[in-house]
């Protein structure tokens, strides 16, 4: 697992982490007033929301995959790869029906920022490559 990562996840202690090439840092915390529960990601001035629930529906996407899969993390505005995490992020096929992203023209780069997230929180191996990064579940016992 990788330690570039700190933090309890809540507002005032946010998780600190780094971008898969680990070239950027953020800060991600729950918002769970919010309705839908929110995960807020900071990233220098620009605020992500995406729904909370990514968590747990991109770890079980991961495992119902089987495999190692690409990131494609793309801005809102480009179309990702297809069979990327990317992809999965806004497809009507995922849990939601599109996208995770809730900011209007700041919806993408979910596999930017989810997977380090799963990744510090033990759901998923992730590779720290300069580029072309893939992700893939690590089941938990029971």
């Amino acid at each position: 697992m990788n330690e570039d990562w700190s933090g309890s996840g809540m507002p005032d202690d946010p998780w600190h982490l780094k971008t898969p090439p680990l070239t950027s840092e953020y800060t991600i915390h729950r918002d769970d007033d919010a309705d839908p529960p929110l995960l807020i990601c900071q990233v220098g001035s620009t605020k992500l929301t995406y729904l909370s629930r990514a968590v747990d529906d991109l770890h079980e996407m991961l495992i119902a995959h089987g495999d190692w899969m690409p990131l494609g993390a793309a801005d809102e505005q480009k179309e990702p790869a297809a069979g990327t995490v990317e992809a999965w992020g806004r497809s009507h096929d995922n849990p939601v029906g599109g996208w995770y992203g809730q900011r209007k023209g700041y919806r993408g780069r979910f596999a930017m920022y989810l997977p380090p997230l799963l990744e510090a929180l033990g759901l998923v191996e992730l590779e720290h490559n300069a580029r072309n990064n893939r992700v893939r579940a690590i089941v938990q016992p029971g």
